[in-house]
């Protein structure tokens, strides 16, 4: 079951007129990778009308076959949509996509939505925040968590930040993703998304490091993994990762190079005190080296591979 956890806080000077429905709401797309075309195809599913935008309309086929529309620039999409999603690589194409002289702002109706879905800076959501009030629209920062798999079925954590009526107006839709928890204003689900982020980066490293030890005992790692998971030792994480850690199976639900992103941004965040945090600092260069490796493109469960090289196993 998805719901919305939401608690209400000070009300909106201009609240968002419109209610969120199938039959009345637009919804703009922009991100059709692994994760973004499962995501827009439960809002298809569930009755909405979607437009796309893809920089390659040929990626967009599956998607137009479930009833999808095209648009030929994110202005146009913009225009066409009421609430409009990105869900794409790093902060750079928000900045563009979002605040471009074609993007989605310059399009967007008064009372329209953005909802930007990427793993990106709390500045920059803070940033988009403001600009899209200044053009009397709103803007929310939903990052997520549960990689593919979670996409796939529709059980995504998402991290919500920005104004707390829009975001429980934009729940109907939300809800066919997953499961929305709201942060506080503009940037919180940015930083919500950074301390995930945070956490999974180091119980991969720990579980890795923890296989790699049994393995140099001589133990079996499927059997460790088996012997450990309902103990303490035992995590999400170790559900997800553990099984594709011992049979080597790197295959990406979430890419190494975006880990390293989300964990420098924990040190750059420009909106107040920086945390000290030794462990992700370290976490970040062993996912480091898996890029330096030239394996940026696989999933960051490969980091075990990195802590294999430094035990001289292949």
């Amino acid at each position: 079951m998805h719901y919305c956890s939401i608690q209400s806080h000070s009300q909106m000077e201009t609240p968002y007129p419109k209610l969120i429905s199938p039959s009345t709401t637009r919804i703009g797309w922009i991100g059709i990778g692994i994760m973004g075309s499962a995501m827009v195809s439960h809002i298809l599913a569930a009755g909405y009308s979607v437009t796309i935008f893809a920089r390659d309309l040929n990626k967009s086929t599956d998607l137009q076959s479930k009833g999808a529309r095209t648009a030929t620039t994110p202005r146009e999409l913009a225009e066409k949509s009421d609430v409009v999603f990105t869900m794409v690589g790093n902060a750079n194409d928000v900045r563009s996509l979002l605040l471009g002289a074609d993007g989605i702002l310059s399009g967007l109706k008064p009372g329209g939505v953005t909802v930007d879905m990427t793993s990106s800076q709390p500045a920059l959501a803070r940033e988009v925040y403001a600009d899209a009030r200044e053009k009397d629209c709103f803007a929310v920062d939903a990052p997520v968590s549960g990689g593919d798999a979670g996409a796939r079925e529709g059980t995504l954590a998402i991290f919500a930040g920005g104004d707390f009526e829009i975001v429980e107006l934009l729940c109907p839709v939300m809800k066919c993703m997953g499961t929305v928890k709201y942060m506080g204003g503009g940037g919180s689900g940015q930083s919500c998304k950074i301390g995930n982020q945070i956490c999974v980066g180091s119980s991969l490293v720990g579980l890795a490091e923890g296989m790699v030890f049994a393995e140099k005992a001589g133990l079996d790692s499927r059997k460790w993994l088996e012997a450990v998971k309902d103990g303490a030792a035992g995590s999400a994480v170790m559900r997800l990762f553990g099984e594709m850690m011992a049979e080597r199976d790197y295959k990406a639900t979430g890419f190494a190079e975006y880990i390293v992103k989300d964990l420098g941004m924990a040190a750059a965040d420009e909106g107040g005190d920086v945390a000290v945090m030794p462990g992700s600092g370290l976490s970040k260069q062993l996912f480091s080296g898996m890029v330096a490796n030239g394996d940026g493109k696989l999933g960051i469960q490969g980091v075990v591979s990195v802590v294999r090289r430094l035990n001289g196993m292949s």
